[in-house]
């Protein structure tokens, strides 16, 4: 909550600074904040059936919710919207963990089909990452089910992590050697590698407060405009750079590696934890590359996820009643 506090806080403060709009800042932290503590409380209470119901909702979601999709101009290669491949593969993460959480050998089989139908699911809905992401989720979950301890694990996606957003900050920093920058926008697309170039203008610009939440899409005389841009640059630690200055950077930095060693930490199963841990780090990669972060759905989704996997299961102890 501190963490949490302490971005909600450095968000106003820049705003503050620069005239910016904490809101979209305001509300993901909120957002996340609340999935976390109804996932701690659902997970407490049902193990299994509390993240069934949400891989179930997820699909369900990003099956039916438009809003997911901010139009085709940006969708290469992550399908409509990154949005809708991390929450596929935040919904396979979910059936992953229940299947880990049941002891029922029928009712595990059953979960996986559902795992696997969301990862699939990616396919019919034009977002070949979510399928890629689902498909990765599923099989670093029955890797899981072999590794006696989750620290190795938790660093593998942690560099993981860190790799890519490396990556993306290297291309739009110009700090890679031409043929290897090429390959890499091929993919991602021109209009995208522009928007993440101007983030990178705009955090030198000012990088200790950056020019204010919000204020990306604006106009700057100081750092070339693609006129492209739908207010943010597609990639959420250049956003970070850009709009709060590297102080915002090392906060959601520290969000997510608290994420990781909560999961660490966790009184759950290992396979459960290096579950989430990975769908949490497939997340994290499309925020890197994408604005999946500025969706609600997905920020809730996420918190909720890293509460079943950090929920401590309520046995029906009542310490109260030895007193």
């Amino acid at each position: 909550m501190m963490l949490l506090g302490a971005c909600a806080g450095w968000s106003l403060i820049t705003a503050a600074a620069h005239d910016g709009r904490p809101e979209g800042v305001l509300l993901a932290v909120l957002a996340v904040a609340a999935g976390y503590a109804a996932g701690r409380v659902s997970g407490a209470l049902l193990p299994v059936i509390a993240p069934c119901v949400g891989a179930a909702a997820g699909l369900v979601l990003a099956a039916t919710l438009p809003g997911l999709s901010p139009g085709g101009r940006y969708a290469g290669p992550l399908g409509p919207a990154g949005a809708t491949a991390a929450l596929l593969a935040l919904a396979t993460g979910a059936a992953c963990c229940a299947v880990w959480a049941t002891p029922v050998p029928a009712l595990r089989l059953g979960l996986r089909a559902l795992a696997a139908v969301i990862a699939l699911s990616g396919a019919a809905l034009g977002s070949p990452a979510g399928s890629a992401a689902g498909a990765a989720v599923l099989l670093w979950s029955l890797v899981a089910g072999a590794m006696p301890r989750r620290g190795a694990g938790l660093a593998v996606l942690a560099g993981t992590a860190a790799l890519v957003a490396g990556t993306v900050w290297a291309v739009a920093a110009g700090w890679l050697p031409g043929g290897l920058t090429e390959a890499l926008v091929g993919p991602f697309g021109p209009q995208r590698v522009l928007l993440w170039q101007d983030a990178v203008r705009l955090a030198g610009r000012d990088s200790g407060l950056g020019v204010g939440p919000g204020r990306f899409g604006e106009p700057s005389g100081s750092a070339p405009r693609t006129s492209l841009s739908d207010g943010g640059p597609h990639s959420a630690p250049l956003q970070q750079a850009a709009e709060q200055g590297f102080v915002g950077v090392l906060l959601l930095a520290a969000a997510f590696c608290w994420v990781l060693y909560a999961l660490w930490r966790s009184p759950r199963s290992t396979p459960v934890a290096l579950t989430a841990g990975a769908a949490l780090t497939a997340l994290a990669v499309f925020a890197s590359v994408g604005d999946a972060l500025g969706f609600t759905t997905v920020t809730a989704g996420a918190g909720l996820l890293a509460g079943w996997a950090t929920a401590r299961p309520w046995t029906g102890d009542d310490t109260r009643a030895e007193l």
